[in-house]
């Protein structure tokens, strides 16, 4: 029995990740020695909504098939879709059918998480965010929730063993249980101690409403650090924090006061978008923790849609293999591949793996550059996202 409740890599990998119907259905199929010549495509909606959603996790998925005699075509990641294909999948049907259940979830997941963590960063376009939500998940998906911040254009986040997996440092000061160790009325030492303690490359950034009011928690910092004093954080429990948009603007205020002008505020606790954008003008920052990391998943289906050449379909789905346009207009355009005419713009599904070999790279920075780049085609978000 495993220690933890977690499904291991090679498990994943071997297709034992599945559902058990899979299992029947290959039997089946074995059995009637049927393995037809298939395409399956990848869908969240069939049509465009108006309701762009970001795409993630397309790395993980191409590692789980990679090996397989199938050639798998792909949005990039960073891609903003809205109806149609994501991932298009040519083979026969038994090299694939037991990879559906953990392709769905690496895709899933990963592009709810995206979708989520860029609306906060559209909310506060010119505010850090970071974020902090890997408290609220599993810990084996942790390098997944901060992967995924980052490709929404995120500035940081927290999990020290995610950032190991995606080759980037995580960052963060100091909780309440940190200023409770040094007791009531101790606050000014706990400061103090954690500026003498910890690198100089880590900002110092305080904590200011453990135990009295915000205002003169961050007065007391600011005297106890002086220059060193990089930023105040306010997490209050929000049964406390009353009008927080009038707390913040008293720290703000009585830190000008005292010449402590280029001291900024971060706000944590509980932060949606719509805090944020209340908050924006007054706030230099943002730690967003569950609205990211616990957004619901993208609720994908695979779908077969032509079987030996002849196009099928369940109900409800469209058939036959499509293309994907961003067009010119920063619309989301679906055809069927065979069709001559196309509308102006780009192509948006391209190959990712050929008969089993990936052939796409996976950098995280061009991925979030493309991603910037495309919300600002499409308008991410509509004016009605924005003020939903």
């Amino acid at each position: 029995m495993s220690q933890f409740d977690i499904i291991p890599p090679e498990t994943i990998k071997s297709g034992d990740a599945t559902d058990a119907y899979f299992d029947r259905t290959v039997e089946t199929l074995e059995y009637a020695d049927r393995n037809p010549q298939v395409v399956a495509e990848i869908t969240a909606d069939q049509f465009p909504t108006g309701q762009f959603e970001l795409l993630a996790g397309i790395k993980d998925a191409a590692h789980l098939l990679e090996g397989l005699p199938i050639d798998v075509d792909a949005l990039p990641e960073g891609t903003l879709f809205d109806g149609g294909p994501v991932v298009q999948i040519e083979g026969n049907y038994l090299d694939f059918a037991r990879y559906e259940t953990a392709l769905l979830g690496f895709l899933s997941h990963a592009s709810g998480i995206a979708t989520n963590a860029l609306r906060a960063r559209r909310a506060a376009p010119d505010s850090l965010v970071l974020s902090f939500g890997t408290r609220h998940v599993h810990p084996s998906i942790a390098a997944v929730v901060e992967r995924s911040a980052l490709l929404a254009d995120l500035d940081g986040f927290s999990h020290v063993a995610a950032g190991d997996v995606i080759e980037r440092e995580a960052s963060g000061t100091m909780p309440h249980a940190l200023m409770i160790c040094f007791g009531r009325g101790n606050q000014e030492e706990a400061w103090q101690a954690f500026d003498a303690a910890v690198d100089k490359d880590v900002p110092r950034a305080t904590l200011c409403d453990t135990y009295s009011d915000e205002v003169d928690e961050v007065r007391r910092a600011a005297e106890a650090l002086g220059d060193a004093l990089d930023s105040v954080r306010l997490d209050t429990t929000s049964s406390r924090r009353g009008d927080f948009r009038h707390i913040v603007r008293e720290v703000q205020w009585e830190l000008d006061a005292n010449g402590y002008e280029d001291v900024d505020v971060f706000a944590s606790g509980g932060i949606t978008p719509e805090k944020m954008r209340e908050l924006r003008d007054v706030v230099d920052g943002f730690g967003v923790g569950g609205y990211i990391s616990n957004a619901d998943p993208v609720d994908f289906a695979l779908d077969i849609v032509e079987v030996e050449g002849e196009l099928t379909a369940k109900r409800g789905k469209l058939s036959g293999k499509k293309q994907v346009y961003r067009t010119d207009d920063g619309g989301h355009h679906i055809t069927l591949a065979s069709q001559d005419e196309s509308p102006n713009g780009d192509a948006l599904l391209e190959p990712l793996i050929r008969d089993g070999e990936v052939v796409r790279d996976f950098d995280l920075d061009t991925a979030i550059e493309h991603a910037r780049v495309d919300v600002d085609r499409t308008g991410f978000p509509r004016i009605d996202e924005e003020t939903a």
